[in-house]
């Protein structure tokens, strides 16, 4: 018998070829902003109807972050969609003197730049059916009624907008930018909004009205601001819906869910981390996008998730 919840699965490898299809969609309504996009797909002409789930990037990322958890994930049959934010990626620092990280701690991110990311997904989710039409490559294998959210860092900012949590606008008013489509999400390092919104936790984080699955390590750390993983802890506390589980990864940093290091130094721990992501997060997909109750079971310890306590906090 399997010790996963699936006959296909070993986290060293990846069972079917993935193919990637980079494409920019031009959005004219606001001023031809640029959207990049990137799509995993599994090249196995009988893998058809699969469910579709958006990844979003932190900031001063591009859509090649976290290529070891979307490979993996489309390698075990999902159409993963990165999608890239202009104006709060990597046309941030690029070009400038300096380390990215230092470059954007010291830049200004306007409020409207950051409603311009959350403008982003729901354009792509308009444009989608019909980007898969023009793409018969990818179409069969994309189900457009099963589609998740996620992200890293401000990825997962906008994950947990897209699932529901109340944002202030640019006059400092909380508004709704959920996007019903998404069944569920999963967030990279979940990100608090208490130093931009003072109203009462429940109010912001309440709204939240999706299944949800936050991750995040106990060296994580923020990288702008600096405060420690137990502020992440609030968004996960106070997510409105009841189906939420929290996976906490003793000694997991920052920048492992997004597959490089930045300025952080070496992990010694981080093959074993990755190998715990990867799972874990195909194990909620299957769960909540394939109804597959054993992904469940295994994902809350049943089954041999237990072999990885040594590692995780919760």
């Amino acid at each position: 018998m399997s010790a996963f919840w699936r006959d296909d699965i070993d986290p060293a490898h990846e069972p079917h070829k993935v193919n990637i299809v980079r494409d920019v969609l031009v959005d004219q309504v606001r001023d031809g902003r640029p959207v990049k996009l990137k799509v995993y797909y599994p090249v196995n002409h009988s893998m058809t109807n699969l469910p579709v789930i958006f990844w979003s990037h932190g900031l001063g990322g591009s859509v090649d972050g976290a290529s070891f958890i979307s490979r993996f994930l489309a390698s075990h049959g999902y159409v993963m969609v990165h999608v890239q934010h202009h104006g709060t990626d990597g046309t941030l620092w690029e070009g400038k003197k300096g380390h990215p990280w230092d470059i954007i701690r010291s830049t200004h991110i306007p409020r409207s730049a950051t409603l311009e990311r959350f403008a982003d997904v729901p354009f792509v989710l308009e444009q989608l059916e019909g980007w898969m039409a023009q793409h018969d490559d990818v179409a069969p294998h994309a189900d457009l009624s099963r589609i998740g959210m996620s992200g890293h860092s401000f990825g997962s900012m906008t994950t947990q907008v897209m699932c529901g949590m109340m944002f202030p606008d640019e006059s400092g008013i909380l508004r709704s930018f959920k996007q019903d489509q998404f069944m569920c999400g999963l967030t990279y390092s979940p990100v608090p909004i208490q130093h931009i919104a003072l109203d009462d936790p429940r109010d912001i984080y309440g709204a939240i009205n999706r299944p949800m699955f936050f991750m995040t390590g106990t060296e994580d750390a923020s990288p702008v601001e600096g405060w420690d993983y137990t502020k992440r802890l609030v968004v996960h506390d106070y997510c409105g819906h009841e189906d939420k589980h929290l996976q906490i990864l003793k000694d997991g940093d920052h920048m492992v869910y997004n597959g490089s290091r930045g300025k952080l130094g070496d992990n010694p721990n981080r093959h074993i981390h990755e190998e715990i992501i990867k799972l874990s997060a195909l194990a909620w997909w299957d769960a909540k996008l394939k109804e597959d109750k054993g992904a469940l079971e295994w994902l809350n310890g049943a089954g041999s998730a237990g072999s990885y306590s040594d590692y995780l906090v919760t």
